[in-house]
């Protein structure tokens, strides 16, 4: 049997096998990917399951003015739905059980919550869908019918997460055999490429290294020292001037680890506080169902501190019930006083507020005058273009009534919430460095924190690692689309909101970025941005007295069971492989390969990239596949980002993701990795 010389500990430095094998080791690999494949899904018989068999007629409701009856069926395969509408004839259209993530009893969603006097709860049931995909709410004829519709769903993801759980055991076994394979071969230092091949396909042979995967970073530092993972409108589903918004938009981002939402406030005409993009014809919820859903999902993707950063234009007294709101629903989560009682000299760390929800605003006076009575008059709202979108976007005449409103007071109550996080005007650098308090929090649009960064980035380094900067999207971007964060981070920026409902590349930065450190949502800021006293500039990463870059060296193998692009007969992908490096500017820098015709099963590329990295703790790396088209533009196939810091050198899998950041397994690519210093 043919043998490649490989060492555990210096696989990145061995040279890749010949072409013929390595021909044959691709094969291999996407036959070893066939066979990890999920099969055909064996569930017990189960009465929940063979009532959903049968089939049922069940009203999904969008909104009080949209309903419809569509008749929904489990396929005998027990992985697949199928649903028509009553005007469908015998066309069926159809999901996959693997794409339904989770089953929510009674008014679980905000068009429930919407309805709550037409349905009673009993006969209601939300399915959530992994990724981007919009909830589908139904409701059965009976409570008996709904209570079987839960059950069965809940059997089915339970069964599909027990075939994950086998899929364990089988890695462990995996893993063994590499370790027997490897003890074989010890005499002559080599490895068969079957037990090669074993390794590649463990979760050791991933490109991210599995110890950066877990908590691996301190965590006691202050706040402004970590990247915090950060949404802006976060109730909003769709664009910023006529979508929907939603408290599933706080429960998504809250899933995918993100630790500080935005909350619009404005009064509601009955009373009560309601949360949507102020001076558009955006659809409005009730702040108390935001906060309801923030008590119940702040904790269960990260234990730190979540940061509600609001936005405030509610009049005095729904302000009062916005405080009260505040307190008693999120009781001993919300944080009301400094941790030990004093005015702090550095903010705390995520450690210290593990379990706590921080108020963001504006606040009477700071921390030292707490003892202040009356309200403060003069304009609450710390978003410096939020007239932006009023003035570009839509006409006077246009504007809904509320638009006329201009100042508003700060109330004692909701003052008194805001400990760690305060609302503060940013200046210039010279007035923060002087008068400015550890907890100050100052907001940027995006064009002015640009703007900043062309003309000062070192100062704004060094600001970022005094205090905590927010960066938001601009008010023109009524599309809900997302500036590129790296430029921020790259300065330092701890909070870069991001419209978390958009996919796409800002996105898949913003994910890969949190993949690291548990996807807790806070990442350690390097060295360089931490230090006040140092000068770090973006532009000129050679100045640093640190400086050392580094040769990045991929070659890109193969690929394995790439997915097609569209459902059409006869429909095969041309595909190549794009790597594109985000940093600081020099590193800035994008490289491809050549497409292959007609295969996506196991394309072989067997091409070289290199890419010089002058700062690699700030770079992330994106592996981006697509499907040439010599007319058109080219079709995204599948994606995946990493921070540089977590790379592992020698011989990979990079495992896919979709458009969505949802797994596309078993889709993926062989690469092999190679990290020197430059010369």
């Amino acid at each position: 049997m043919s043998c490649v010389s490989f060492s555990a500990q210096d696989s990145a430095e061995q040279t890749l096998p010949p072409k013929a094998s390595l021909n044959r080791c691709a094969g291999m690999v996407s036959r070893v990917w066939e066979m990890e494949s999920p099969q055909q899904s064996c569930v017990k018989p189960d009465v929940s399951l063979e009532i959903m068999k049968a089939g049922s007629v069940l009203r999904k409701a969008k909104s009080r003015m949209w309903r419809g009856h569509r008749h929904y069926k489990l396929q005998d395969d027990c992985k697949t739905i199928a649903y028509k509408s009553s005007w469908a004839m015998n066309s069926y259209s159809t999901f996959s059980v693997g794409d339904v993530e989770a089953v929510r009893e009674g008014h679980e969603s905000d068009v429930f919550l919407s309805v709550a006097d037409e349905y009673p709860p009993e006969r209601c049931f939300t399915l959530v869908f992994r990724g981007r995909r919009g909830n589908l709410d139904l409701v059965a004829e009976s409570a008996e019918e709904a209570q079987a519709w839960i059950r069965g769903m809940q059997t089915l993801i339970e069964n599909l997460q027990s075939m994950g759980e086998s899929e364990k055991l089988d890695q462990m076994e995996t893993f063994f055999k590499v370790i027997q394979a490897i003890l074989k071969a010890k005499t002559n230092h080599t490895m068969s490429i079957d037990g090669f091949l074993m390794y590649l396909t463990s979760a050791d042979g991933s490109i991210f290294n599995s110890e950066d995967q877990r908590l691996y970073q301190d965590m006691t530092q202050p706040l402004k020292h970590y990247f915090i993972s950060s949404s802006h409108n976060t109730y909003l589903l769709e664009d910023q001037l006529k979508g929907r918004s939603s408290v599933e938009g706080y429960i998504q981002a809250l899933k995918r680890g993100c630790r500080c939402l935005e909350i619009d406030c404005w009064d509601g005409s009955s009373g009560e506080p309601v949360v949507y993009h102020g001076h558009t014809f955006t659809s409005k919820i009730l702040f108390k169902d935001v906060i309801n859903t923030v008590a119940k999902y702040a904790f269960k993707t990260s234990e730190y501190p979540v940061i509600l950063s609001i936005e405030n234009r509610c009049s005095v007294e729904q302000q009062k019930v916005m405080a009260q709101l505040l307190k008693d629903i999120l009781g001993d989560m919300l944080l009301r006083t400094t941790i030990d009682g004093k005015v702090p000299s550095v903010l705390p760390s995520p450690e210290e507020l593990k379990g706590k929800i921080l108020v963001k605003g504006k606040k009477i006076g700071g921390l030292e005058s707490l003892d202040a009575d009356n309200p403060v008059s003069g304009e609450v709202s710390d978003e410096e273009d939020s007239s932006e979108l009023r003035r570009d976007s839509l006409t006077t005449e246009s504007l809904p009534s509320d638009s006329k409103k201009s100042k508003q007071s700060l109330t004692k109550e909701l003052s008194d919430l805001v400990i760690y996080c305060k609302n503060e005007h940013f200046n210039n650098f010279e007035h923060a460095r002087i008068h400015g308090k550890p907890y100050d929090i100052s907001s940027f649009s995006e064009s002015k924190a640009r703007k900043i960064i062309k003309e000062a980035a070192a100062d704004f380094a060094q600001h970022n690692a005094r205090q905590i900067t927010r960066v938001y999207p601009s008010g023109l971007r009524t599309d809900s689309s997302n500036f590129c964060p790296q430029d921020m981070w790259n300065v330092g920026c701890q909070m870069v909101a991001l419209n978390f409902q958009t996919a796409g590349l800002e996105m898949d930065l913003n994910d890969g970025l949190f993949s690291q450190n548990n996807r807790c949502g806070y990442v350690l800021k390097p060295e360089i941005l931490r230090n006040s006293e140092q000068q770090f500039n973006p532009d000129k990463p050679q100045d640093r007295k640190d400086y050392c870059p580094l040769i990045l060296t991929i070659q890109v193998i193969s690929g394995q069971q790439l997915p097609k692009v569209n459902n059409k007969v006869g429909s095969i992908v041309d595909p190549f492989v794009r790597v594109e490096i985000y940093g600081v500017p020099p590193d800035q820098a994008t490289q491809e390969t050549s497409y292959i015709e007609n295969n996506g099963l196991n394309p072989c590329w067997n091409e070289t990239l290199e890419f010089a990295v002058h700062t690699p703790e700030l770079a992330l790396i994106r592996f981006v596949v697509e499907d040439y088209d010599m007319a058109t533009k080219n079709d995204f196939i599948g994606q995946y980002t990493v921070p540089f810091s977590c790379i592992q050198s020698g011989y990979r899998h990079i495992h896919l993701l979709s458009k969505d950041g949802t797994s596309l397994r078993p889709s993926s690519l062989f690469v092999n990795i190679n990290i020197t210093e430059a010369s």
